[in-house]
């Protein structure tokens, strides 16, 4: 892996793993960063100095390290964060919207979860997740956020993986090459 570019001033930990989850991937795990206080924080700061000028309503995340992050973003700015979760982990009568995707390695179904005395109408959402690789994820939660009439002013990853796509208004903390 060749950093391309890196916004931490703390120690960058990331391990790889090879063929996991299935054969030919190269998984990039950022525990590590999520470990080390001073790195979350960090990594916080980056998102919460990013944002805190525009006009968000909902941190958007997807599960499972998306969450971490887009939690503490969250909190730092005083909105709510929707969980976006896999096929199965929300009540069926707390569902808004089901959609498929095709990630890296294989098909997935995501759900968004109604929200609470609101709706994602005319709504201004700002998505983060942990990596992005093709993008696949969080295109697919901003095609299902827009198709309930809101909108995706912006999203923003720890980590991308630059030559895997050609997003030129994502924000990233980390920029890395397979290769």
């Amino acid at each position: 892996m060749k950093i391309l570019k890196n916004d931490l001033k703390c120690e960058l930990n990331i391990r790889t793993e090879k063929d996991f989850p299935t054969r030919g991937i190269e998984f990039i795990d950022i525990t590590p960063l999520i470990i080390q206080k001073d790195t979350l924080e960090e990594i916080t700061n980056a998102f919460v100095k990013e944002l805190k000028d525009k006009n968000i309503d909902y941190i958007l995340a997807p599960e499972a390290r998306g969450f971490l992050f887009g939690a503490c973003v969250a909190t730092k700015l005083g909105i709510g964060l929707i969980p976006v979760r896999k096929k199965g982990k929300l009540p069926p009568t707390s569902v808004e919207k089901t959609f498929e995707y095709v990630k890296e390695y294989g098909e997935d179904v995501l759900e968004l979860p109604k929200l609470v005395n609101d709706s994602y109408k005319n709504r201004n959402f700002y998505l983060i997740d942990d990596i992005y690789a093709t993008g696949n994820t969080l295109k697919s939660i901003e095609n299902a956020v827009i198709d309930l009439g809101g909108n995706v002013i912006g999203m923003g990853v720890v980590l991308n993986i630059k030559e895997l796509n050609n997003n030129t208004y994502l924000y990233s903390i980390i920029d890395v090459n397979e290769s």
